[in-house]
């Protein structure tokens, strides 16, 4: 089977986000290797190097049918062996109860398609006694705030399976939830991926300063040993979870900047955390708000001008002058004078709102 490895460009046109940050860490050998040696508990892959690991996602993800484009599969070589992982990222917030069936699928699809490659190279060896499929171990990398609760287990899925279970598929599938990692756990693995982890964990940008109490001796570990291509794809995918916070392009600029560059020390110092879309809500509704006062005291104010018209109005009719209308409501002379004038003109059919009108136009004038 011919495979080719995309590890750089993998989720580079994926229009989800935290998807796409996850399809370049597991389309990256190096960093592929630091989550099974880091993050399954599976002595198999203490020893785990990234030269064992191809990534072969190109080949399989057409045949799963699915709209996946988030999900791998690596090839591993473990001694003359060969094991197959499915990496499956979930984000939501709400667990797939259905994902046990997914992966039975995708075992099927990756099943058929040895077996089918076999058959190339050797004419039947399906049907001998010697030949065994390759394990397939199934992961679903789970980036969500809540516990994963659907069923590990495909027989779950199955109704009378307490009567039927010798004759239903069973086997379970990994769940690596990044929630159950704390800041201390992940800084303590000391390596390229548990930085990643660190700001995938961030539900905010203000969260970002917490990060600046990191350890010195971490980040120079990082430092000195993070070979260049590496810089390149940790900056690219920080700078996928940072859009995801909505961070603005010349504040994850400036991130990745200093990453490429080995400064990690100094990437958590002068970080602005501001969410520019929750800064431009926030400022419309403010605009809104002072639009709204605004309006509602220009309102004030002509309520207020129409009711003392409407006072002018019934004492010119009980032929007051306008030093006297002054005098009874208290209100200075030349306010008083400036209605009356315009009152007077309309006499004896006043209109109250004309007069408001035609007052206002000679104020502006």
């Amino acid at each position: 089977m011919e495979t080719q490895n995309t590890t750089t460009s993998n989720g580079v046109n994926n229009s989800h986000t935290k998807d796409n940050a996850a399809k370049i860490v597991f389309g990256d050998p190096v960093l592929c290797a630091q989550f099974l040696k880091g993050y399954t508990d599976i002595p198999l892959f203490n020893e785990i190097k990234p030269e064992d690991i191809e990534n072969v996602s190109s080949h399989f993800l057409p045949l799963f049918q699915e709209s996946r484009d988030s999900d791998t599969v690596n090839k591993i070589r473990i001694g003359d062996s060969e094991i197959y992982l499915i990496a499956l990222i979930e984000h939501q917030s709400e667990n797939d109860f259905d994902m046990s069936f997914r992966i039975l699928r995708y075992i099927v699809f990756i099943w058929t398609d040895y077996a089918a490659q076999q058959e190339k190279l050797h004419k039947g060896i399906t049907k001998s006694k010697a030949f065994l499929y390759p394990p397939i171990l199934p992961v679903v990398y789970y980036e969500g705030t809540s516990t994963w609760s659907a069923p590990l287990n495909f027989k779950d899925r199955v109704f009378l399976n307490n009567v039927l279970g010798d004759y239903i598929p069973s086997f379970n599938y990994l769940v690596v939830p990044l929630n159950k990692y704390s800041k201390q756990d992940l800084i303590e693995k000391n390596d390229e991926l548990s930085l990643i982890f660190l700001i995938n964990q961030l539900q905010n940008s203000s969260e970002f300063h917490a990060l600046k109490d990191i350890p010195k001796e971490y980040t120079e570990h990082l430092t000195e040993n993070t070979p260049d291509y590496l810089l390149k794809i940790i900056g690219k995918v920080i700078a996928v979870l940072l859009h995801k916070l909505n961070i603005p392009d010349e504040e994850v600029y400036e991130v990745t900047d200093q990453i490429t560059r080995r400064k990690f020390s100094m990437m958590f110092d002068n970080f602005q955390a501001y969410d520019v879309q929750e800064t431009r809500r926030v400022s419309r509704e403010e605009g809104r708000l002072e639009g709204r006062i605004e309006g509602e005291r220009a309102g004030r104010i002509e309520g207020e001008q129409l009711h003392l018209i409407k006072l002018v109005i019934k004492k010119i009719e009980k032929q007051c002058s306008a030093a006297q209308i002054s005098e009874i409501l208290e209100e200075p002379l030349d306010i008083i004078q400036q209605i009356y004038d315009i009152a007077l003109c309309q006499a004896p059919d006043y209109n109250a709102d004309k007069i408001l009108k035609e007052l206002n136009s000679k104020t502006v004038s």
